[in-house]
């Protein structure tokens, strides 16, 4: 009988210690959840008195120790490792390993294997290496009016013999595609003027917008910014439910009002807590819709607008998010809402699909917007910073 009750009481403090290391996820998810009330309590016309209450609670999560506790609770090892991955993605010291990224990635796209195999069939210099080389730009998703462009300044340069070979004629063509893009290549810099900096994030359905804010929110957070989340996908049934994960995941705070909830009010509220808090940034969802539904394009316009009631230059940044696979429709897309709401940046989403690779040189041509990051992989380190010289460095055969 003694022997039983003495080893019940050793089991008891190995269950004790796990508990003593939750303690801090049980802050995070507590962030998550106050947050979601408060909001309701601001729709109501109570924000500040909410906000200081809650304002005490995230700022114990936002030490690095929680952070990377936290994550072992929904998912011990596959969180952990993710905030490992993030931390080395982050650092500047991994920036070639980001061009690694890009490389190993985009240059398994259709662009790439299609120029590839173009110089090594056709390795003398002639005119029908040049017809394919045009095909080839038009295929990829470069685009007519781009392709036009490259291809004028490429044969003025053949007919004048510039090229000895055809490895001047890849070289000359690199050096094309790079100007096409290194005019966007402007990331984007959070600024110090605005408290909070406000992110509008917009797009068709399906191209990844809500996953490309949890991948923002933990590069921002992982820079020392503080921010908060604003649930105004109010449409689709696990929007709300998928950023406040994200938000859990990241000891971010996430404002939210229900599915069906006007997303302007969701918007304002976020906003008047955001600035009552102090939070360096507020990112606002926003209801994936088409760029052809007229109606569901003017009630961005109204985001926008009601915004800008409680700071007059918000929002600062607004990012359109493309599906990279989606080739020349997202001219068509980026056009409707460049109108609809004056989009001031890019994130062109799962290149490390059936993307062809190319469109980001025709949205480069058309419209000049910056392309702020692109989206490689479903990882939250998979979003990088846009590099011009990597990527066509992953487009292009690097030897013939």
């Amino acid at each position: 009988m003694f022997d039983f009750f003495k080893k019940k009481p050793k089991p008891e403090p190995t269950k004790t210690e796990p508990v003593a290391h939750v303690e801090p996820a049980a802050v995070a998810e507590t962030v998550d959840v106050e947050p979601v009330a408060l909001t309701e309590a601001v729709a109501e016309s109570v924000p500040e008195g909410a906000a200081e209450t809650i304002s005490d609670t995230p700022q114990p999560a936002s030490p690095p120790e929680p952070d990377v506790e936290a994550p072992p609770v929904a998912e011990p090892a596959a969180l952990q490792d993710t905030h490992a991955l993030i931390s080395q993605a982050d650092s500047p010291e991994q920036e070639p390993s980001s061009s690694r990224a890009v490389q190993q990635t985009v240059s398994k796209s259709f662009f790439a294997r299609s120029f590839g195999s173009l110089f090594s069939r056709n390795p003398k210099l002639d005119p029908e290496l040049l017809d394919e080389l045009e095909t080839a730009l038009i295929s990829a998703d470069v685009g007519v009016k781009a392709s036009t462009e490259i291809m004028a300044q490429l044969q003025k340069r053949f007919k004048a013999r510039e090229f000895a070979d055809s490895k001047q004629l890849l070289a000359a063509l690199r050096q094309q595609l790079l100007e096409l893009l290194l005019p966007i290549h402007k990331p984007l810099v959070i600024g110090k003027d605005h408290k909070p900096f406000v992110l509008l994030t917009v797009g068709v359905n399906g191209v990844g917008k809500t996953t490309t804010i949890g991948k923002l929110a933990r590069r921002f957070q992982h820079q020392g910014h503080s921010l908060m989340l604003a649930a105004g996908d109010t449409f689709r049934a696990a929007a709300v439910q998928q950023l406040q994960i994200w938000g859990e995941r990241n000891n971010v705070a996430v404002v939210a009002q229900g599915q069906d909830a006007d997303p302007a009010s969701v918007a304002f509220d976020a906003l008047q807590q955001a600035k009552a808090r102090g939070f360096d940034i507020l990112i606002a969802d926003t209801a994936g819709r088409l760029h052809t539904q007229t109606h569901l394009m003017a009630e961005l316009s109204k985001i926008k607008r009601v915004l800008a009631k409680v700071d007059a230059s918000a929002p600062h940044e607004i990012l359109l998010v493309i599906d990279g696979t989606t080739g020349q429709n997202a001219i068509n897309q980026c056009r409707a809402f460049n109108e609809a709401v004056g989009v001031t940046g890019l994130v062109v989403t799962k290149l490390d699909g059936s993307a062809k690779g190319g469109v980001l040189f025709a949205l480069a041509k058309e419209f000049g917007i910056p392309i702020r990051s692109i989206g490689l992989g479903e990882k939250p380190e998979d979003l990088r910073t846009f590099d011009p010289q990597a990527y066509v460095d992953a487009l292009l055969p690097q030897q013939l």
